[in-house]
């Protein structure tokens, strides 16, 4: 069966025709339903007074319906009253708003309409109901209108929140993180948008979208969630030839992290390290968010770093946190340090004891992409400063300390993307000690060299990965980094480079990376030896 549709003049009919209506159908139901919705296009299109007229069948199965569309309106003008929707919301769909009236075209009163009456329903009316009323002609293609708006009841409020899935899922992340509290006003688009930042957190996840249950009397909020496995254990081993001794060396590192395994959003984190350097890392810290359910968060850190047998550090830092939404926190508080010469012999000066007092800021950045398993986080930006002072003997000396991390992955399309990584940081002092200078080296920092096995007063590097993902547990990638440092104490600058290859598998034990890289300094000529490959485990559990 076949339909056509035709106006009353040839212009009108062009019209119609514009309207790219289905011509082609299997029965008289499905015309008649087309011919319902041409006419509903019609009067968008302000065709108010166009008339279906007949239509008719011949003999090979056409039918040829008729209309005639009238007058077309083009401008309509809709009275208000000012206590019922505000010029505020007027202006955002009208350039032309008065004290009583608003002036559309008309073919955008519709999604007008619909604008109006969302806005209303995040007042706490979401069974608002809105329509024009009292349409009359203005002249020749004007017509007037009347706004009405009706509240079949009270303004609604959220009375009560149930979780389920995760019944002890911490309430503060609700009032803090999600800012989702009672009392607050009913808005389903806004609480749909809040519920949507739990992707930003590691411990919990959205089932399904929430749901609402309206009683006469109040309007309770269902969040359906549940648990993850947030805590990891990594670690790695990393190997090499010893540029003196020409034998494999052997170096690596275990990190422990635990969230949220008491129901409060905590987390405890404990690394240790040992490298080919003799050198020993342990370092512990423990995050408690919103204390006291106020909005306020406190961390705890402790770090001792000894260098073979010449010196021992400690740091240790007191702060507090403040969330101001998922992706954005700051924090401030301070830091102390003590360092210890360990060796007998003085006369190397380079290294003393001494004691730091800092103040400490700083601003974290963490953007999420929860689509890929591999690279859970696209964008993490940390930027610290820290004042204070250093106390040798009875010196006193004012110093301060600038540190940053940043990265981002830029997605090129499913497969490719490009990870690029900068690091660095800076102590401003007037004088310098070996045992307080910044070190840097190894996975975490510049490829193909050995852990921490560069000392330095300022240094910034850039790592960067191509990486290709064969699919969504296995992935390849370059490495290409760069760094520069400054080392006071010996007059030292220098420029570094590293390039090598990788890959990651994602296993059922967790991911499974592997690093070749090699290490060089400027002007120095490439060697097979400085070599270093590295291998990491991070499980989940």
């Amino acid at each position: 069966m076949k339909l056509n549709i035709s106006g009353s003049s040839p212009k009108e009919t062009q019209i119609i025709d514009s309207l790219n209506y289905l011509k082609n159908h299997k029965d008289i139901l499905s015309i008649k339903t087309e011919i319902n919705a041409v006419q509903k296009q019609l009067y968008r299109k302000g065709f108010i007074e166009n008339r279906f007229d007949s239509i008719q069948q011949t003999k090979d199965s056409v039918f040829n319906a008729k209309f005639q569309l009238k007058k077309r309106f083009n401008t309509i003008h809709i009275y208000y009253e000012n206590d019922v929707v505000s010029k505020s919301v007027l202006k955002q769909i009208s350039k032309d708003v008065f004290n009583d009236y608003f002036k559309l075209k008309f073919t955008e009163t519709e999604n007008a309409l619909n604008f109006i009456n969302s806005k209303i329903s995040e007042q706490g009316f979401p069974f608002s109901k809105i329509k024009l009323s009292n349409i009359k002609t203005k002249d020749q293609n004007k017509l007037n209108a009347k706004l009405i708006i009706a509240n079949n009841s009270n303004k609604r409020t959220i009375n009560n929140i149930i979780v389920k899935g995760y019944e002890k899922f911490p309430e503060a992340y609700l009032k803090h993180f999600l800012k989702i509290k009672p009392s607050q006003i009913f808005d389903l688009n806004k609480i749909k948008t809040k519920t949507e930042q739990l992707q930003n957190l590691r411990f919990a996840s959205e089932v399904k979208p929430p749901e609402i249950l309206f009683s006469n009397d109040s309007t309770t909020l269902y969040l359906y969630l549940k648990k993850n496995q947030s805590n990891s254990f990594d670690g790695f081993l990393g190997f090499g030839t010893n540029e003196e001794t020409n034998k494999i060396e052997f170096d690596g590192y275990l990190n422990l992290n635990l969230t949220n395994n008491l129901n409060f959003g905590e987390s405890f984190s404990l690394l240790y390290k040992s490298d080919e350097n003799d050198q020993k890392t342990f370092q512990t810290s423990l995050t408690l968010p919103y204390l006291f359910k106020s909005p306020i968060g406190l961390d705890l850190s402790l770090y001792i770093f000894k260098k073979d047998s010449s010196f021992t550090t400690v740091n240790q830092s007191v702060k507090l946190h403040y969330q101001i939404n998922a992706k954005h926190k700051i924090s401030s508080g301070v830091l102390f340090e003590e360092s210890n010469n360990l060796l007998n012999n003085n006369s190397f000066t380079a290294i003393s004891d001494y004691k730091k007092n800092f103040i400490s800021f700083s601003y974290q950045f963490t953007k999420p992409q929860n689509n890929n398993t591999l690279f859970p986080i696209n964008s993490y930006v940390h930027l610290e400063t820290n004042f204070g002072n250093r106390k040798e003997t009875s010196q006193k000396e004012k110093q301060s300390l600038f540190q940053m991390n940043a990265f981002n992955i830029f997605n090129l399309n499913d497969k490719n993307s490009l990870y690029i990584r900068t690091n660095g940081a800076v102590i401003y002092s007037n004088s310098y000690f070996e045992n307080e200078l910044l070190r840097f080296g190894g996975i975490n920092s510049i490829r193909g060299f050995e852990e921490n096995s560069l000392f330095a007063s300022l240094y910034g590097l850039i790592n960067t990965e191509y990486r290709f993902q064969l699919n969504n547990s296995i992935y390849l990638h370059s490495v290409i980094d760069a760094a520069y440092f400054e080392n006071k104490t010996s007059n030292l600058s220098q420029k570094l480079f590293s390039y090598g290859f990788g890959f990651g598998i994602l296993t059922k034990s967790g991911l499974f990376k592997l690093n070749y890289a090699n290490g060089k300094r400027e002007n120095e000529q490439f060697k097979l030896s400085n070599s270093k490959v590295h291998i990491s485990l991070t499980t989940i559990f």
